[in-house]
């Protein structure tokens, strides 16, 4: 099963309904606060019937309390990595390694305000060239955090900087002797993002390579953002984190 809009929108209807039904027993809602979180993909995942129904999929949704456990997959087939290079430390000072998300490019290849992640990626790649760095692409398939994946990247980096960015957008830039949460930059509005934005991303990540003053990437905020793409993000996230292989770690990716 693919997500796709129609699947969005049914879901919506049934956490919708679930919350009107809740209101009405007066229990409280059991969502995430924020958008894409672990918590709201574990409602998703739990709170409802089945995320692949087939046909009758809304009424199944809407259906109560029920596990997904031994349900069909976001996406039935999981892609095999294992004939590809282990990623490997990085020696060059010039270095910025990105670390993308474990369905970045195959399972999801736009972001979640609809950009394709082969832009995405051209975007980040051309702004660290342009202030004279070089960029190596990695797909980190042990975790689906985004702070994590940046901050692996940055290991790997021969600089010591990386940025990570899932495949719905999110991205974080990093440096390897900072605690995973204490990151250089943090950009949580994925549908608020384009292109220069993206590209600034790769400029700033370079700066920090060489040691430049830095003024932060400014980020768009809209409020309504999060309850307007939560369902959205909570099945992309759910969609990447079920092609993790932590047995293959972190593999050399060209994008």
């Amino acid at each position: 099963m693919q997500v796709n809009e129609e699947l969005v929108r049914q879901i919506t209807r049934a956490v919708m309904d679930q919350l009107r039904q809740q209101k009405e027993n007066g229990t409280a809602a059991g969502f995430s606060r924020t958008e894409g979180g672990t918590d709201t993909a574990h409602f998703l995942a739990g709170g409802t019937h089945s995320l692949a129904g087939g046909s009758g999929e809304s009424d199944s949704l809407a259906g109560g309390p029920r596990s997904l456990a031994g349900r069909e997959r976001i996406n039935p087939v999981k892609t095999d990595y294992s004939s590809y290079p282990k990623a490997k430390q990085g020696t060059d000072p010039k270095e910025v390694v990105i670390g993308v998300g474990a369905a970045f490019q195959r399972e999801i290849k736009k972001t979640i305000g609809g950009i394709p992640l082969e832009d995405v990626l051209k975007n980040v790649k051309a702004g660290i060239e342009e202030e004279g760095m070089t960029a190596r692409v990695v797909k980190v398939l042990d975790t689906s955090d985004v702070c994590f994946m940046a901050l692996e990247a940055a290991k790997l980096s021969g600089s010591g900087i990386g940025i990570g960015i899932q495949s719905k957008g999110t991205t974080v830039i990093h440096q390897k002797d900072l605690y995973p949460l204490s990151n250089l930059e943090l950009f949580p509005q994925a549908p608020l993002m384009n292109l220069g934005i993206y590209r600034q991303i790769g400029k700033n990540a370079a700066k920090y390579v060489k040691g430049e003053q830095v003024v932060p990437v400014p980020c768009a905020n809209d409020p309504m953002s999060r309850p307007r793409y939560q369902v959205k993000a909570a099945l992309m996230h759910i969609a990447e984190t079920e092609q993790l292989s932590p047995e293959l770690g972190i593999i050399e990716w060209e994008g």
